[in-house]
Order: structure tokens, then sequence, then C-alpha cells
């Protein structure tokens, strides 16, 4: 059963409170969300200057993922999608894997190898890797463990909990730590290859958010919020391809186009519009020198992130569900966001003395 919203996102974006990144320079962000997504489409299409080939002599896809995909904590390895466990004995598990085990002919087991996000056969047409295009577009491949990919083959994604696991014949959970960047990854194949890629056709859920974007993907982008790996792997694309992944960017974007939970604000350039008569929380005192108090209306938060005006964030923690100490904090100005256990997000200027 769906959750009933306390409240309906407002689509129409106002005034920005932080600085949105030059690769999104020109874009209007007062326009409506379909204006919005159009824009963006436009964006990540004509800034998409380089099609690699899949498999070459010459750079390729494999070359991009060894560097999209890398440990951040060991540079001769690659992260495995899916993956959550090394210490099982079970390759299929594994989370991370030797960039060499790359696997390039038969048995593959216990080596790694590309990753459709958006399976190749679900598109259509189908995405072809005989030449370059949208089949090589690596917004969309991940190194993942041979045999969890053949597990995973072109299953539909669907709801679940826990590790990556297949639920019944025909679907696939992609695991908790993953299932954001599942979200992000199909969102961006909507905008990017909108006839060819829609995300209705590779997700298995309700519509009760938006008619072009299963529930799931959603809810998965709002629960799993972007990973120092996802910033990683979008920054080394754009050098690669020249394009980006603009959920990876701002999660909220999602939620400015389709609705649906509140993701994360990393920008904090939208402000949450409710459309009931009062607030969820209160805070004070504001300018503040050391607790800033929070007074909650129906629901207690759970999260707190200041961002900085120049867009820096940094999670601090809510003490006893009543304040947030700031003493350590800098003289400057300050955006709040504040989220409940529902996502519902609420944002404030705060200004510390």
């Amino acid at each position: 059963m769906k959750k009933i919203l306390l409240f309906t996102i407002c689509l129409l974006p106002v005034l920005a409170l932080c600085q949105v990144p030059t690769y999104y320079s020109g874009i209007n962000f007062n326009a409506d969300a379909t204006a919005i997504r159009s824009q963006l489409t436009t964006l990540i299409t004509t800034t998409h200057t380089t099609d690699l080939p899949y498999t070459s002599s010459a750079f390729d896809t494999w070359d991009a993922v060894k560097q999209t995909d890398e440990n951040p904590d060991n540079d001769t390895e690659v992260l495995l999608f899916y993956g959550y466990d090394n210490n099982d004995n079970d390759t299929q598990t594994d989370y991370t894997r030797l960039k060499s085990l790359s696997c390039h002919t038969s048995g593959c087991i216990g080596k790694w190898t590309r990753e459709h996000v958006y399976a190749k056969s679900i598109a259509t047409p189908s995405l072809d890797t005989d030449y370059p295009g949208a089949g090589t577009d690596v917004h969309n491949l991940r190194a993942c463990d041979a045999s969890m990919n053949s597990s995973r083959n072109n299953r539909l994604y669907t709801s679940g909990t826990g590790d990556a696991h297949i639920i019944s014949s025909n679907y696939f959970y992609p695991g908790d730590e993953w299932k954001g960047d599942v979200a992000r990854i199909v969102m961006y194949m909507e905008l990017r290859y909108p006839s060819q890629c829609p995300a209705n056709d590779i997700g298995f859920d309700n519509n009760t958010y938006s008619t072009e974007i299963p529930d799931i993907f959603l809810e998965w982008n709002a629960e799993d919020p972007v990973s120092f790996y996802e910033q990683q792997r979008n920054t080394i694309l754009e050098g690669i391809q020249g394009n980006r992944n603009p959920f990876i960017d701002n999660p909220y974007l999602a939620t400015v186009l389709w609705g649906g939970p509140t993701a994360e604000n990393t920008w904090g350039t939208f402000a949450t519009t409710t459309v009931t008569t009062t607030d969820i929380w209160e805070i004070y005192p504001t300018p503040v020198k050391d607790r800033l108090y929070i007074s909650s209306i129906t629901e207690e938060p759970v999260k707190a992130v200041l961002y900085t005006m120049g867009g820096r964030k940094t999670e601090v923690d809510i003490v006893n569900d009543e304040f947030i100490n700031v003493s350590n904090l800098q003289t400057g100005t300050y955006i709040l966001l504040l989220t409940d256990k529902e996502q519902h997000t609420q944002s404030f200027k705060v200004v510390k003395e």
C-alpha cells in the first residue's frame, strides 16, 4: 500500500539559494517541469560529444569503466555493481575486483564485465553495441561480476529489501546500496533516449506519482542518496563523453520533473513549497550563536543538512530532537534542510553570528 503524502510538492522552482553548477547555466529553472525536462534533454544530448566504441584497440568502454568505477579506496580495483560481500567465498556477491580481471571471452567466473543498467534487450530498438551510440553510453554501463550480471540478465527492477537478489523469475532487486544509482541511471536514460529507453519499460511498479516514471525509481532516488562514487564517475564521464547525469548532480531534479518523495536537494536551489497552511517545523533563534532549536508541529525531523551559500553541504546532528549545535560553524549565512522519516523536507535560511 502506498504512503499518503502529507503534502504535495510544487513543481515550479523558486529563486536560487546556492549557485547552480556552470554546466547548467543555460537552463531556466523558473520554467515549468515540462520545459525544464526538454532543456535538460537538449543539454545532455548536445554536450554528449564523444561516442565510445564498445570494444576496440583504441580507448573504449572497458577503458572508461576502469576509470569511472574505480574503487575510491584502491585504484587497482573497480567496485562491482550489485555487489555486497567480499568475505562469503562467493565471487558472485563480491564488492570489489581487480581491474585486470575483466572478462573478454568465455569462462568469466571470478571476473567482471560491463552491466547495462537499462538492459539492452528491453530498449526499443535494442541497445546496439556494434557501433558507438546509445548502447555504449557509459552513463548506463557499470562494472559488475560476470555471474551477477548473468543473474540479473534483462529482468525488470522491482521493489525489495536487503542485498541484490532475483524476485520471482522476471524481476530483480538491485540492493539497498545500489538502488539509488539504478534510479538515477534509468532517469538519465529516460531523458537522453526518451523513445528508446522509457523508464516504464525497465521497472515494475505503480505509476502513482508520474505516468512516465515507475514509483520505485522516484522512491529509490530519495531513499538512497548520491554517493561520492557516483559523483566521481559523473565528473570523469564529463571529461570522457562530454555530458553529465543531472540526477547525480542534484537528485531533487527528479522531484521537480516527476514528483514523488522529496529527494535531497544538493544545490539548495529549490525551496520546497507545500499546500498546507502551516509548515512542519519552526527554528529559532536566527541569527544564532550556539544552539538552533527546532519546534515540531507534526513530525520530528530525522536528518539535518546545512549548505553554505556556495553549495557545500555538512550533515549536522539533531540533539534529543530539540536543537542543532552550530557553535563550531563559521560566521555566515547557511541553508538548513530538515527531513522527516517520510522524506518530507523543509528549508530555512540560517544566519550564524
